[in-house]
């Protein structure tokens, strides 16, 4: 089958990618033909983002970017926003999809890269590694066996079953340790690894706790000061999930008072906005503490394997409509049509508005020789395939439909 050409032409098309995205983000835009792409290494503040996104067609961002309702309504030509990374938090999704924009992140690219560094991190805690390292560091030679203790043998207690959670899961029993883990949905097990009914139930039973629960308001301050008196005494907190997760001055009197012997942190809930910033924490020149710059899946294999995996969805969604993946417009998987022309509608969820388009159609006897449609409680996303010789005077009906919020004309 021909691949159809894009009626709006690549040249024109201009990509905006911030935060030092993979270049091979690049390359495949690169490959498939778009040369208009701008890449920064910076995230870049609210006003200064409302001036640079006004001819910008997509845009790639990683976490830092915030993009508010105040960018979506100056972001006049936008169609698609990635995020390369596997959270979508830092996009207002609501204004996202009233404005008829495609998000869309990679949710298990970098899952192998954050699963490692837990299994690591957990050794390097169980055996007080950090204080050990400190003092050689510091000329003083702490050979001492009290206190460490091997993985084999205890158990691990996984708050977060998903894509990240479940490989943990099967690294964890790897190493000879018992595995349980709490989700708020019923999660199929790998190994012989057992769900528990409460995190209650998880925060007593483990020797490591390990979180990997996405943000928001059901998760906030979820490791709060009842909830670590909850855990045994001795145990270790990981959190390489998001930042306003766990209460980071209850971890701090846990960890002095001996409560917990060690943590792990990565996320926090205010993040300086650049390498090389200034960073505070109540965490900080405190025991067995390992605190690191929010680069659980910053390896290079894991930012290849994004570039790779939100570039594609960006492209398929560009140049076929296919909106698998995202989080804003309903899913749809769509292979090309030879000889026939695209129509894309994205229209407010209401009643009347495909019986209106395909009204319009038939009265002027446009024939739709394809039709697919996906709605959520918010839009309705209908995608036509057309007689080529009448795709421009249906493009041109649709657009006039009550309650369209973007058409495109895609080949």
């Amino acid at each position: 089958m021909s691949k159809p050409v894009t009626s709006y032409p690549k040249d024109k098309i201009k990509i905006l990618l911030l935060e030092n995205i993979s270049e091979v983000a690049v390359q495949e835009f690169y490959d498939a033909g778009y040369h208009q792409v701008k890449r920064l290494p910076v995230a870049l503040d609210e006003r200064t983002l409302m001036q640079e996104i006004r001819d910008v067609h997509l845009l790639g961002i990683r976490s830092k970017t915030q993009i508010t309702e105040k960018v979506l309504n100056r972001a006049d030509r936008l169609l698609g926003i990635g995020c390369y990374c596997i959270g979508v938090n830092q996009v207002n999704l609501k204004s996202a999809t009233q404005h008829g924009v495609a998000v869309f992140n990679a949710p298990h690219a970098n899952t192998r890269s954050v699963a490692e560094l837990v299994i690591g991190l957990s050794i390097m805690l169980i055996r007080k590694i950090p204080d050990k390292n400190k003092a050689a560091h510091d000329g003083v030679w702490l050979k001492d066996a009290k206190g460490c203790f091997e993985l084999r043998g205890k158990t691990m207690g996984i708050v977060g079953y998903g894509n990240i959670g479940s490989q943990v899961s099967v690294l964890a029993e790897a190493m000879g340790m018992d595995v349980i883990y709490y989700d708020i949905e019923p999660k199929l097990p790998h190994g012989n690894a057992k769900q528990m009914r409460s995190l209650r139930d998880v925060l007593r039973r483990s020797h490591v706790v390990t979180l990997h629960v996405p943000g928001g308001p059901g998760t906030r301050n979820l490791i709060n000061a009842g909830a670590i008196t909850d855990m045994r005494k001795g145990a270790i907190l990981i959190n390489y999930s998001r930042g306003d997760v766990v209460d980071l001055h209850a971890l701090r009197e846990a960890l002095l008072s001996g409560h917990l012997s060690g943590a792990a942190i990565d996320v926090f809930p205010e993040e300086p906005e650049k390498n090389g910033a200034v960073f505070t924490s109540v965490l900080q020149n405190i025991p067995n503490v390992i605190l690191t710059p929010h680069i659980g899946g910053s390896t290079e294999e894991a930012q290849h394997n994004i570039g790779l995996d939100v570039t594609a969805k960006l492209l398929n969604y560009l140049e076929k409509g296919s909106t698998n993946g995202s989080h804003s417009i309903p899913p749809l998987n769509l292979s090309m049509q030879d000889n026939t022309h695209r129509i894309l509608h994205i229209h407010r969820n209401v009643p009347g508005v495909l019986g209106e388009i395909n009204s319009r159609l038939s009265t002027h006897g446009i024939n739709i020789l394809g039709q697919y449609l996906k709605t959520n409680d918010e839009i309705g996303y209908v995608v036509l395939d057309v007689d080529t010789q009448l795709s421009r005077e249906a493009f041109a009906l649709l657009k006039d439909v009550k309650h369209t919020i973007k058409v495109r004309l895609l080949y």
